[in-house]
């Protein structure tokens, strides 16, 4: 039965059912403080990342972009502001997000190129083939089902369309994920504590971040969503990294 079906919150085993809500309750509880605390427990290194995205992806004048659990616009700023002529639609799960998305959007003169909606990455609301890019950034791994997600993106990327995600992922190096381990676990939540007043929903994000697959099983979920010429690259020794994948 569906109803039995169970996943992960973190470290916590809930029924399936309940994931989304509890994750829209953590970033409607964090919102406002969302891109600050993205610089304090990154050094700001987060910024770099999607740089290294962009750098990657490579943006085309006219290119019509869907940026999933884009929340903010970081992604979607970045991607408008080196293609000409493109679009951008950003797609979350938390409806305060996407308000401060539009705020920032509003500042940098960029809200007639952005659209805003509020939904789910396993249930996306457009037609087949609407879109030529697809990004999710620091996203997915919220996500019920990952399979169904890149499954919905799959289906709604072009044919000759591309899928980029940016994710927390795996240190190849057992002595350095136990080093950085450490800093998660025992400063991360502190911060969220004292700058987003909010331990346990970064308690939760560090979780999250164990819980994801690594690299190479990541790829193979992108492989089999339907996916070809999938690679990936590793950011900051593997703290984070990039997966690229397109529809053939």
């Amino acid at each position: 039965m569906a109803d039995d079906r169970t996943t992960h919150f973190g470290f916590q085993t809930v029924p399936e059912d309940e994931k989304a809500g509890r994750v829209h309750g953590v970033f409607s509880s964090v919102a406002s403080r969302y891109d600050v605390m993205n610089d304090v427990m990154s050094l700001g290194i987060h910024r770099l990342w999607k740089d290294a995205m962009m750098d990657w992806l490579a943006p085309r004048p006219g290119q019509n972009l869907l940026d999933v659990a884009g929340g903010t616009g970081d992604i979607a700023f970045r991607f408008l502001r080196r293609a000409p002529g493109s679009r951008a639609t950003v797609l979350d799960l938390t409806e305060p997000m996407l308000i401060e998305g539009r705020q920032r959007a509003a500042a940098e003169s960029l809200a007639d190129r952005l659209d805003w909606i509020v939904g789910d990455a396993m249930a996306l609301p457009f037609e087949d083939a609407k879109f030529d890019v697809y990004t999710i950034s620091f996203g997915i791994r919220n996500v019920t089902r990952i399979a169904d997600a890149l499954s919905e993106a799959h289906r709604v990327l072009k044919p000759g369309g591309r899928l980029m995600v940016l994710e927390f992922s795996q240190i190849p190096n057992d002595m350095l994920q136990r080093l950085y381990d450490a800093y998660s676990f025992n400063v991360i939540p502190r911060m969220g504590q004292a700058i987003a007043r909010d331990r346990d929903s970064y308690q939760y994000l560090v979780e999250s971040i164990r819980r994801f697959p690594d690299q190479e099983s990541f790829a193979a979920m992108i492989r089999e969503a339907g996916f070809e010429q999938v690679k990936y690259r590793n950011l900051s020794l593997g703290i984070a990294a990039l997966h690229s994948g397109w529809k053939l």
